[in-house]
């Protein structure tokens, strides 16, 4: 396929997270062949962050009627999407596919260059997820390494704030209770951050961390805590884009903030760093051997105050 014309679909369903450390993939490919249509086929409220941000030209969902089909051993495929993935030169896909029946019934689309992508890192590689989704496109002579999802550019222009206001992000949950710091430590730690006169404290939060939110609103005695709940993933991201710093767990959300290049404090555990982290100068990343539950509120206002001297030096 020549730099100047054709189309790549990439396919990527799963989590918050695990598409944003697949942006890179886009990346490489916009680079690569910069007139390409670039195309994703996934969760829309996840995948339009990468047309936001320009690192795609379209998204198709993969819930819409009919796909199911393709993972069908047996039985007619929809004529429709035989033309869809037709009009496609190369499709890249990070599906779980384990007996090759969505590869199988794919190649009732006529002739395109097929790639198969991992789903999931294999932790035995010791490689960074991002590495390992980026290892497929060598089959097209990409050759990239280290690349940081970036979405800065859903950023925007920023509304001038009022001399020496600060604006600290917080997403106190995850997607699983056992990546979570202890309620009670949030709240000491928000309570420390919120006696500074010029902090704004904005907690961010969907549907699984209702609970979790309303408590810990209701325990602060702040003014300038807000709490920004349910919301589109592209106004969470353009919210959390014109904060100062962010705080948060092993989550999606953390991911997005990082893309976005904020100076980010992550509570990690128990997930395998090397794989999953977060990565980047303006990151840090705080352990502890006991677990969550052994970092304190210090320790995390300690390396907010730290993040934000360096972004001011």
């Amino acid at each position: 396929m020549s730099k100047t014309k054709g189309k790549i679909l990439v396919i990527r369903g799963g989590a918050i997270g695990d598409f944003i450390l697949t942006i890179p993939v886009l990346q490489a490919l916009k680079a690569y062949f910069p007139k390409t249509h670039l195309e994703v086929l996934g969760y829309p409220r996840v995948a339009n962050l990468a047309v936001e941000a320009g690192w795609a030209q379209a998204t198709k969902s993969i819930e819409a009627p009919g796909l199911v089909r393709f993972f069908a051993a047996k039985g007619p495929v929809p004529p429709e999407w035989l033309h869809y993935f037709s009009q496609f030169d190369i499709i890249i896909s990070y599906l779980y596919d384990p007996d090759g029946i969505f590869q199988h019934n794919l190649s009732y689309a006529g002739k395109h260059h097929f790639i198969k992508g991992p789903h999931r890192p294999d932790a035995s590689l010791k490689l960074h997820a991002i590495d390992v989704f980026l290892k497929p496109l060598e089959k097209l002579a990409v050759y990239e390494t280290g690349l940081l999802p970036d979405l800065s550019p859903l950023a925007g222009a920023r509304a001038p704030s009022e001399e020496n206001q600060v604006c600290v992000a917080v997403h106190p949950g995850s997607g699983s209770p056992n990546k979570n710091w202890p309620l009670e430590r949030w709240t000491a730690l928000l309570e420390l951050i919120s006696q500074v006169d010029h902090i704004e404290i904005r907690i961010f939060g969907g549907e699984a961390e209702r609970h979790q939110c309303k408590s810990l609103m209701s325990q602060l005695h702040a003014t300038k805590v807000n709490l920004v709940m349910h919301r589109p993933l592209h106004e969470v991201a353009r919210s959390i884009a014109h904060c100062d710093a962010f705080i948060g767990h092993d989550s999606g959300i953390s991911h997005m903030a990082t893309a976005l290049g904020i100076p980010s404090v992550i509570l990690w555990g128990p997930s395998n760093l090397h794989i999953w982290g977060p990565v980047g100068k303006h990151v840090t990343i705080i352990e502890s051997e006991t677990g969550l539950s052994g970092i304190t509120p210090e320790q995390v206002r300690r390396e907010l105050n730290r993040l934000m001297e360096m972004r001011q030096s």
